[in-house]
Order: C-alpha cells, then sequence, then structure tokens
C-alpha cells in the first residue's frame, strides 16, 4: 500500500471531496523519506536560488527509494505536491529528484533535464537495478 488512510480521509473520498491538505498531510506522514528529500530540495532552492535543485544520492535502501517512486509516479501525489510547495518535479535514476519553480524562464533547464538525451546521459552500471 502507498499511504496510509486515515478512516476520516477515507470517509471524505467516499462522499467525493477530498481536502487535498489532510490528502498532503497523509503523504507526508505516509512516505517520509520522498516527504523529507522533497522538503529539503525546496528549501535549498528557495536559499540558493538558481533554476533548480535536485538529490544526487541514492536512497539508503529500497523502502526509501520505493517512496521516492509511489511519490512520482502517482499523478495525484506528484500534482498535489508541486502544488503544496509551489514547484514543478522532475524525476531521473530511481532516485535523481529535482525540484523547479514556477518560473516561465527556467523552461528550458527543465526541458533539458527531462530530455531523452539528459535521461541517457545519467545512466549508470551503478543504477541498472534501481
Amino acid at each position: 500500500m502507498s499511504l496510509d488512510v486515515s478512516p476520516a480521509l477515507l470517509a471524505q473520498a467516499e462522499r467525493g471531496d477530498v481536502d487535498e491538505a489532510a490528502f498532503v498531510d497523509c503523504v507526508r506522514t505516509s512516505l517520509p523519506f520522498a516527504w523529507e528529500m522533497i522538503s529539503s530540495l525546496v528549501a535549498q532552492l528557495k536559499v540558493d536560488g538558481g533554476d533548480f535543485a535536485d538529490n544526487q544520492t541514492p536512497p539508503p535502501d529500497e523502502y526509501a527509494r520505493g517512496q521516492l517512486l509511489r511519490v512520482l509516479a502517482s499523478d495525484a501525489i506528484r500534482g498535489a505536491l508541486e502544488r503544496h510547495f509551489g514547484v514543478r518535479l522532475a524525476f531521473q535514476n530511481c532516485h535523481r529528484v529535482a525540484v523547479f519553480p514556477l518560473d516561465p524562464a527556467v523552461d528550458g533547464t527543465l526541458a533539458r533535464f527531462t530530455s531523452i538525451r539528459n535521461q541517457l546521459l545519467n545512466q549508470s552500471p551503478e543504477l541498472r537495478d534501481c
């Protein structure tokens, strides 16, 4: 299971109206490694500025890697986090998460980061099984 959904949040979903802040909190508590990584990248982007902030360190274990995969593979989770943090998320190599500001001036950098070329250039034998 990806998320630890409380009975109250499940009841909201069953009624049809879900409070996004409650959903984001569910993600935060259910996937703490992924939450912390994205939170720290957002903070780094705010402090350092620039076009983006990214992580290039592999997760410590498969449990943590699975959290990243669940966050970034789910359109609902990814979209909610992008809205919550006010950023765009990008992902490579099972662990290279990047946050980009909502600024059209960095669209070219985001396009390069997410390009087929950069995906290929960011491969390595160590990541073959991730």
